[in-house]
């Protein structure tokens, strides 16, 4: 199976804000969660739960845990991409339909133009 290529979105002004909300993370969530990224990196749309779900509209989930918080980063495919489109969430149940909401907005500016909102540096 080929390997998914890793996209973070950047806003407008080059901030990535996925990193921007790892860096305030204690370091064991912030390799877990790294982690899971190289295995969503290896393994794609083959990468199920309790490591990643669907959510809705395209948007899915990639599931992270430690001592009983739930840490959430969402992402789209789009061809033989991974596009993280989120600022990462902490969430008790279910991710809320705002956050979900915020990522199709954040897909649909990053759809409309690529080259903008591409991190270039290689994180994994």
């Amino acid at each position: 199976m080929p390997q998914i290529k890793l996209i973070f979105s950047q806003d407008e002004k080059g901030k990535v804000p996925l990193l921007e909300w790892l860096d305030q993370l204690p370091n064991k969530v912030q390799t877990k969660c790294f982690i899971k990224l190289e295995r969503l990196s290896l393994f794609g749309h083959e990468l199920r739960r309790p490591e990643a779900d669907f959510l809705r509209d395209k948007i899915y989930e990639l599931r992270v845990s430690f001592q009983g918080i739930n840490y959430r980063i969402l992402y789209f495919f789009s061809q033989n991409q991974a596009v993280i489109i989120s600022h990462g969430i902490i969430k008790e149940k279910q991710v809320s339909s705002s956050e979900i909401d915020q990522a199709i907005k954040n897909k649909t500016q990053f759809e409309q133009n690529p080259k903008l909102h591409s991190y270039s540096q290689e994180l994994i």
